[in-house]
């Protein structure tokens, strides 16, 4: 499990001294502890993994979104600190479909369901969700499916 995969990384990077990568993970499993709250109140998602990888996921958006902030407002070296803890945090996610297998498991979904303007890319970002899930960021699949149903 992914979860196990970062507290045995934590534990390394503390025995090791690496304290950015301690830092980033100990961020990691609070944000995990925090999504765990959440999912007591609401419904938690059955598989551990899907649970652990949207928190990355949104994680990582949040860290790129503040990288490009910085970068606009001339903080070079605090940018580069938000894409150290990036690298950090994509070791634990799943591989991720290329450019060209992502396209063609799109392309294969807005085929199957007759999707044909942007009206239906609701339905069919459900399915691309639900089948390639964390295979592929969630922005990115927009995106794709948007040129897709142009």
């Amino acid at each position: 499990m992914i979860r196990d995969d970062i507290k045995a990384a934590t534990i390394a990077a503390m025995k090791g001294g690496d304290k950015e990568t301690t830092a980033t993970l100990r961020l990691v499993s609070a944000s995990i502890k925090n999504r765990d709250i959440e999912a007591r109140t609401g419904g938690a998602p059955k598989d551990d993994d899907a649970l652990v990888t949207e928190v990355l996921q949104k994680m990582i958006k949040q860290r790129r979104e503040s990288a490009d902030l910085y970068r606009k407002g001339g903080r070079e070296d605090r940018a580069a600190a938000e894409e150290g803890e990036i690298a950090v945090i994509e070791r634990f996610l799943p591989r991720q479909l290329s450019e060209a297998e992502a396209e063609a498991k799109i392309r294969e979904i807005v085929a199957e369901t007759g999707a044909s303007s942007m009206k239906d890319m609701g339905r069919v970002m459900a399915l691309v969700k639900e089948r390639l899930g964390p295979s592929i960021e969630p922005a990115r699949a927009s995106a794709l499916v948007k040129a897709a149903l142009s």
